[in-house]
């Protein structure tokens, strides 16, 4: 059984960044999240999408081969991963 990333964002660069904590979003009352993790860049490479290896985020590539994908029916990619190996 395949499972989506537990939250998804689509960006317009290759290169990303993850903390596990901004763009948490909040109704009225948001206050910033206090947790989170090691600030990390990631890089989205031919597949579109890259997954953060900590907080498993996906960022995907807008106009990308993962763009408007079924994001439960691809592979985890963690930077430098490759899903044709596991």
């Amino acid at each position: 059984m395949s499972i989506a990333p537990p939250e998804t964002i689509t960006v317009d660069l290759t290169r990303v960044w993850c903390d596990g904590a901004s763009d948490i979003r909040g109704g009225a009352n948001f206050r910033p999240a206090a947790l989170g993790h090691p600030k990390i860049y990631l890089e989205i490479d031919e597949h579109g999408y890259v997954d953060c290896g900590y907080c498993d985020r996906r960022f995907v590539l807008r106009g990308g081969p993962a763009d408007g994908a079924d994001q439960a029916t691809l592979p985890d990619i963690s930077e430098g991963g490759d899903p044709g190996h596991r």
